[in-house]
């Protein structure tokens, strides 16, 4: 390095340096010369291509412009937009590329339909003659064999190898031994069932079926649930049939959920027929000769009988008995079912005997008896005792025993023999089976299809045709001389279409509903626009009404679904495209029909309140959309839920019981919110009512101070709230109508029934507004023109209760006394409506309000060893047994007790804990009672983590319903009375 190029610092001051590129450019020519040198010497060659590279690139280059990966552009190629985040959208425990899920939450075998025994065509060629068709509901206790029944009739009509091949279990008949998901109940196609093992939606299947002469009908049955907490299931299905089919254990007999399906198809004016399921277990478990089986079979049919008889407006035309022709024997695990019609041809075909079947069944029951040696039939045994059978006995019954008999307890060449004599012809590898399975498959061939069951229900079952005018004058709301009223009694497919929306279900993805309806009269076609009637539809008010339009219609089947193009009066059919401003039911019109003429068809009767709660939230709360979106759709798939959000911001639940409850909260989140949800300890919801009148007239003035109104409360007869909940006593009758029903039912003067407004908080809520007032004392053309405003504030007050935001119960409100202003202005709705607010509730204070909790039912079975464990486990929990007694015929007890429902958390877990798993339980809410202790009495100690009992009760129960709601401690009648005088008299009172 020459120091003379560079001064004192360091600082080049020599000459002039070549740039880079000067430099590039020489080693380049540098190169060039040298490539053509070697090229003219040495010729082409390896090194010649060496010589032909370029040289290294050594220049420096920046940190932010190097390029260590190559960018989406020269990967995908241009077009490709690139973006840049600066933080993690997502977080870490979800794949950068999530795999493809497939949405599936039920069986769905639409795209591919099942092979049957008829064309689908011709189904729906005989869905439109309403006069072939009939449609029923199974009903039943739970395990009683109700979906086992119907998929008798599913194997007998499709192409269903997985039922064959399955071992038949006695109870449940639902399971099966094999995990084909096919195999499973046919109607069982929520995945939730299928784990459980029990029906939780009413599920239709249409089908074909013959009767024993060969002729065919179309049948939609629906598949009703029998868990006690499922009623509403079973009442949706109700609506939709024309008669029931109640299918009872030949075993357990008639039971609870029995009674309950009983009394809601009498409620409804349904026809009612008869299946004695199980009849094997009488023959394998229980092992009692034949006479003994008639015994038990006959006292079955009895206690049905009892059951029908003690249903209000019932006559002998109901009574059900196998001569009748209305009661059908069947053993659904093992494939058959008979009524005695049809085992009485059997007879006549085998032994070509010159009687009628019909004649020879009349003779197979009762006290019938046959004498083998004189081969005729007599009223009582003969003299000698021995020669006579009973006939019931001789001709059903001991076959049915031998074949039993035959085939558990036979080896191959003997039972060849004796099925060979029946007719009936197996492969050599059918002998090899399992005995269940083989005696399954001897029964199927003797008894053959269930055609009994067919002849049963075409018989005792009205057609739609027959029962419409029934149906219609039961169910719609409309004038009956109206031209829809008339096409509805006809069950007319050319008059205006309306279609009565009984249920929802879901897709299999849960993306969508679908609604199913009845249609009641003329023809709906896919594309067709229609209205869409809510249930708080009212002529002049057409909030709850919209348009929509019809995208697909379907015969429903369960597993699959039969595209139609249009289906006429009398069918069911299930639609899409009309359920968005459907919430439980609905009324589907067409928009021909003028507004004037518009009427609903009545909404659902439930036999049973939503009286157990619980509070959700999301986990995280930015998902807050996804719940409410949620509870909306449960709230379109199950009838009975109800949602609301209380005060404090919580989101709450209710629903019938605990499995109710904990299907919901799977649906939810697995299905319509998809998302972690929190959800609080079940309480129950309570109701506030009045034990006396109230000691003083209690008056309260509007904020504007130029009007006063004066009410009183009292109790009412718990049977008047019976009568409005039931619909016997409508709000809008006429007061002539409304003081005759309430002078001849209940002993009331008959100026006190025409005296009431209205019923609240709901129109057949169980509290009473009426207008006591006398016109000497107040104006009565005023009260009229201000009735819409005070029943809107009785309306509020009992929605929510003072004691702890409750809905009211069993209380009248009467108007005393309306000092009104003159002018209109000063007594509006604002005025009004939170006065007659103020007062109902100062009121109600001073009547001695008493705080009510819902009671459950319970019924147990056990065996005789557990008895003493079941009436401890009932003692612990504030309840008490009303009926203890042995099960005739089998060694089972059955218990009926009375227990609390708040305190009836976890007991069936506890139940089944103290009797080892032997005893089995159903609840259901049976009615409201008064909690013990007054829930203002301040006297009452409280102390922290420690039960309370006794009169402690009711304070107890109004303190923590307050706290959980973010209320106040206490309830003060201070705030609701503003005249201080009337308030010092009131607390003087109270002390």
């Amino acid at each position: 390095m020459d120091e003379s190029n560079y001064d004192e610092f360091g600082n080049y001051i020599g000459p002039e340096l070549a740039t880079s590129s000067e430099e590039e450019s020489e080693v380049e020519h540098d190169v060039e010369e040298a490539g053509s040198d070697h090229s003219e010497d040495e010729g082409p060659g390896p090194m010649a291509m060496e010589l032909r590279v370029e040289a290294p690139q050594t220049q420096i280059v920046l940190h932010e412009d190097k390029q260590y990966y190559p960018d989406a552009e020269d990967v995908f190629g241009p077009g490709v937009e690139a973006l840049v985040q600066e933080e993690d959208t997502q977080p870490l425990t979800e794949p950068i590329v999530a795999p493809i899920t497939e949405r599936k939450f039920q069986v769905d075998e639409s795209a591919q339909l099942p092979d049957t025994m008829y064309t689908k065509e011709f189904l729906v060629d005989l869905l439109g003659h309403p006069n072939m068709v009939r449609n029923i509901a199974l009903g039943g206790h739970l395990h009683h064999g109700k979906t086992a029944l119907l998929d008798v009739l599913v194997a007998a009509t499709h192409s269903w190898p997985e039922w064959d091949a399955a071992t038949p279990i006695a109870t449940p008949t639902t399971k099966m031994r094999q995990p084909n998901e096919r195999a499973f109940g046919y109607t069982d196609v929520h995945r939730l069932e299928r784990q459980r093992g029990i029906g939780l939606k009413s599920m239709p299947m249409s089908l074909v079926a013959q009767n024993t002469k060969g002729k065919s009908y179309a049948l939609n049955i629906m598949d009703t649930p029998g868990h006690a907490n499922f009623i509403d299931e079973v009442t949706a299905a109700l609506r939709l049939a024309d008669g029931v089919v109640v299918v009872v254990d030949a075993v357990e007999g008639v039971m609870s959920g029995t009674e309950r399906v009983i009394r809601a198809a009498v409620r409804e004016g349904l026809g009612i027929t008869l299946v004695i399921n199980k009849v094997d277990r009488l023959i394998l478990e229980l092992k009692l000769p034949p006479e003994d089986a008639y015994i038990k079979l006959k006292h079955t049919v009895e206690e049905v009988n009892n059951t029908i008889a003690t249903c209000p407006h019932t006559d002998a035309s109901m009574r059900v008995s196998p001569e009748l022709g209305n009661v059908c024997f069947a053993s659904a695990s093992f494939g058959w079912c008979f009524s005695l019609e049809s085992f009485a041809a059997r007879y006549v075909d085998t032994w070509q005997m010159p009687v009628a079947p019909k004649e020879l069944a009349r003779r197979l029951w009762g006290d019938v008896y046959y004498h083998a040696e004189r081969r005729t039939f007599m009223r009582r045994r003969a003299p000698d005792g021995k020669q006579a059978v009973r006939s019931f006995v001789h001709f059903v019954l001991e076959p049915l025993y031998k074949i039993f008999a035959q085939v558990v307890g036979e080896d191959e060449p003997q039972l060849r023999t004796t099925l060979n004599a029946l007719g009936i012809r197996l492969r050599k590898a059918d002998y090899a089976m399992n005995a269940r399975d083989l005696l399954r498959r001897v029964l199927c061939h003797f008894f053959g299809p269930p055609t009994g069951l067919v002849d049963m229900c075409v018989a005792h079952i009205k057609s739609p045709a027959a029962n419409a005018r029934a149906k219609t004058e039961h169910l719609y709301t409309g004038q009956m001389d109206g031209a829809t009223a008339v096409a509805m009694r006809t069950c007319d497919a050319d008059g205006p279409l309306v279609v009565s929306v009984a249920k929802q279900y879901p897709s299999s993805d849960a993306s969508q509903f679908y609604v199913l309806g009845r249609i009641f009269s003329g023809h709906i076609s896919v594309g067709q626009k229609v209205r869409v009637l809510g249930e708080a539809y009212a002529p002049g008010d057409d909030e709850d009404m919209a348009l929509a339009t019809v995208s697909d219609a379907w015969v429903y089947c369960s597993r699959y679904r039969i595209p139609v193009s249009g289906l006429g009066a009398g069918s069911w059919v299930l639609l899409s495209g009309v359920d968005a401003s459907i919430a439980k039911t609905a009324t589907i019109v067409d928009t021909s029909v003028a507004e004037a003429e518009l009427a609903i068809v009545r909404p659902l009767q439930l036999p049973a309140d939503a009286v157990v709660k619980i509070a959700v939230e999301p986990v995280a709360p930015t998902e807050l959309p996804k719940l409410l979106s949620g509870l909306r759709k449960i709230g379109k798939s199950y009838p009975l839920a109800h949602t609301r959000v209380e005060e404090s911001g919580e989101h709450i639940l209710l629903g019938t019981g605990e499995l109710y409850l904990d299907c919901i909260m799977h649906d939810l989140r697995t299905m319509y919110a998809e998302i972690d949800i929190k959800v609080a300890d079940p309480v129950v919801a309570f109701r506030e009512t009045t034990s006396e009148t109230s000691a003083i007239r209690v008056f309260g003035d509007s904020p504007n101070g130029k009007n006063r109104l004066t009410i009183i409360a009292e109790p009412i007869d718990p049977g008047i709230c019976e009568d409005i909940e039931s619909g016997k006593v409508q709000a809008d009758w006429p007061a002539r109508q409304m003081g005759q029903f309430f002078e001849a039912n209940h002993g009331w003067d008959i100026l006190a029934g025409r005296s009431i407004w209205a019923f609240g908080p709901t129109v057949s809520g169980p509290n009473i507004l009426s207008d006591d007032t006398l016109p000497a004392e107040t104006d009565r053309a005023r009260l009229r023109m201000v009735r819409d405003s005070i029943k809107q504030g009785f309306v509020w007050a009992t929605r929510e209760g003072p004691l702890c935001d409750e809905p009211m119960r069993s209380t009248r409100f009467r108007i005393l006394n309306a000092d009104l202003a003159e002018s209109a202005m000063h007594r509006g709705g604002g005025q009004l409506i939170p006065a007659a607010r103020r007062v109902c509730y100062s009121s109600f204070l001073t009547a001695s309000p008493r705080l009510m909790e819902p009671i459950s039912f319970v019924e147990i079975q056990a065996p005789r060893d557990c008895v003493s464990n079941v009436y401890t486990v009932i003692g612990r929990r504030r309840g008490h047994v009303t009926h203890d007694a042995p099960k005739p015929g089998s060694p089972m007890y059955t218990i009926h007790a009375l227990v609390p429902t708040i305190d009836a958390s976890g007991f069936e877990t506890d139940l089944r804990t103290f009797t080892h798993g032997q005893a089995f339980c159903q609840l259901y809410f049976d009615h409201w009672q008064a909690v013990p202790g007054d829930p203002l009495d301040r006297e009452v100690v409280l102390r922290p983590l420690e039960p309370s009992a006794g009169q402690q009760l009711a304070r107890d129960f109004m303190l923590k319903t307050r706290r959980r709601k973010g209320l106040s401690d206490d309830v003060s009648i201070d705030k609701f009375i503003d005249d201080p005088t009337l308030r010092d008299v009131v607390r003087e009172f109270q002390q």
